[in-house]
């Protein structure tokens, strides 16, 4: 086993003094109680998990993982699977929604080949941790093997303490990868014990008869691997990405460092799944960012005790909806740092 994997940075508990002291100021500023609702429990979390009373993310990123996915020889998507290559071409050319979205967040795009089916060409912003070239089909046997999966996620734990060491504060996840709705779907069905037509969606925007194929290859995959629900890495290599498993080592990595994950949609939500069954310890570091339409992302957010923060009936992927929610991790914060108490704004507080 890959020692990263069978020997994983620990993930220690929420900061209590920081959340109290948090808490408290919240209490003294210039608002009746709660009033900020969702925003004061996230600077709140956000005190906790980087241990400062008052935090703050100059340093952002979003960490965008793509891969290719075998099953796409089933019919599974409504798009060709060279788009994979071709989108990912585009995020190094800043020409993607997740470009235009970190630029107004302020957070860098961090691009890695995690497996996609032919090479790049070299560029400054693309990291390459090639683990093969695009998952093997899955309706026919596993997708990767356990080794593969193994480097995998060493491969996010180790980009992840990179970027911590360069200076990054708060990530976002994001992903590429067509058919990785179609493998999200398989491991959401069998950590979640869910039904697969519980948990297909139309991904791209498939039709009636795409969608039925791609249940028919979710169904098929899961019978031909009989994928074992207690062991997160095992159903990984048998029906997932690389892409999944690397993001899946992300998120191990940024809670292992104190650092804010905050999860985008469906395939990014798998991969956090896959993590906390990893190590319960990182569901504590997780912020949804938001609800996508994939129906499969509601089972997943409910299993992990997540509440999203937005519902813009998103489905893109990318990290898009990361990087929206930084803009409210950017306003929960300020309010907590920023708002004059009571007794500094000479306001009069409750009379009970």
């Amino acid at each position: 086993m890959n020692v990263l994997v069978k020997n994983p940075p620990s993930i220690a508990l929420l900061n209590e003094a920081a959340m109290g002291a948090a808490r408290q100021r919240q209490a003294r500023l210039t608002k009746p109680p709660g009033s900020l609702g969702r925003l004061e429990e996230l600077s709140v979390q956000l005190a906790g998990i980087t241990g400062k009373e008052l935090p703050s993310f100059r340093e952002k990123a979003v960490i965008v993982m793509a891969g290719d996915h075998g099953v796409t020889q089933e019919g599974v998507s409504a798009y060709p699977a060279e788009v994979t290559r071709q989108m990912v071409l585009n995020f190094l050319d800043g020409g993607a929604a997740i470009n235009v979205l970190a630029r107004h967040a302020e957070a860098r795009v961090v691009v890695v080949d995690m497996g996609i089916a032919s090479d790049l060409p070299p560029h400054p912003q693309l990291i390459v941790r090639k683990i093969g070239y695009g998952t093997a089909n899955m309706t026919r046997g596993p997708a990767m093997t356990w080794a593969q999966a193994e480097d995998a996620v060493a491969a996010g734990l180790e980009i992840m303490s990179g970027l911590v060491r360069e200076g990054v504060e708060l990530v976002g996840t994001g992903e590429m990868g067509i058919g990785n709705t179609t493998a999200a779907s398989a491991i959401t069905a069998v950590l979640c014990g869910a039904p697969v037509s519980d948990v297909v969606g139309r991904g791209t925007g498939i039709d009636d008869e795409g969608l039925a194929r791609k249940v028919a290859a979710v169904k098929q995959a899961l019978a031909i691997n009989e994928p074992d629900p207690e062991d997160p890495l095992e159903v990984v290599a048998k029906v997932g990405g690389f892409e999944i498993a690397g993001l899946a080592g992300v998120i191990l990595g940024g809670a292992a460092a104190g650092v804010p994950v905050v999860i985008d949609g469906f395939i990014t939500g798998t991969a956090a799944l896959v993590a906390a069954r990893l190590d319960r310890g990182a569901k504590a570091y997780m912020i949804a960012s938001h609800q996508s339409v994939e129906i499969g992302h509601r089972l997943i957010l409910d299993e992990l005790g997540l509440s999203p923060l937005l519902n813009l009936e998103l489905r893109l992927g990318e990290g898009t909806g990361a990087a929206l929610a930084m803009h409210l991790i950017d306003a929960a914060t300020r309010a907590l740092a920023e708002m004059a108490t009571f007794d500094e704004a000479g306001v009069s507080d409750r009379s009970d």
